[in-house]
């Protein structure tokens, strides 16, 4: 069961993963192995999360992938639901940004729902594991 003393704490990406609407795999987000992030949950319903793709260089035809927001949060069965109040990407600002939530050993699995990204629509997959308690 999904509580929120399983949540609270600060958590590294391990690893981000895309697939289309068929499932294919496509290129991985954020940089691939040198993807960079950072997730932290307190007791009290706050969160802010940051991602972005840690590469020294991007390639010219590329840009750099860079995502942050934080919210009050709160669980509904197996999701996690923030309402955006400052973020990176004025387009969320203000609404609710919805993750299923499952484990794998000891690694929280993120899956938002399938979104644009660019010019395609993705399906992403974000794997997290805890490095502190809060």
């Amino acid at each position: 069961m999904l509580t929120v003393s399983k949540l609270v704490g600060t958590w590294q990406l391990v690893d981000a993963v895309a697939s289309d609407g068929e499932g294919n795999a496509l290129p991985p987000p954020y940089g691939g192995e040198k993807v960079m992030g950072r997730l932290t949950f307190n007791a009290d319903g706050r969160m802010i999360s940051v991602i972005c793709d840690g590469r020294p260089d991007i390639p010219a035809d590329e840009a750099r992938e860079y995502t942050s927001y934080c919210g009050n949060y709160r669980l509904e069965g197996g999701q996690l639901i923030t309402r955006v109040d400052a973020t990176a990407h004025d387009d969320r600002m203000g609404t609710d940004q919805v993750r299923d939530v499952t484990f794998e050993g000891d690694l929280m699995v993120l899956k938002p729902p399938m979104k644009p990204y660019g010019a395609r629509v993705e399906q992403r997959v974000l794997r997290w594991r805890k490095i502190a308690d809060v």
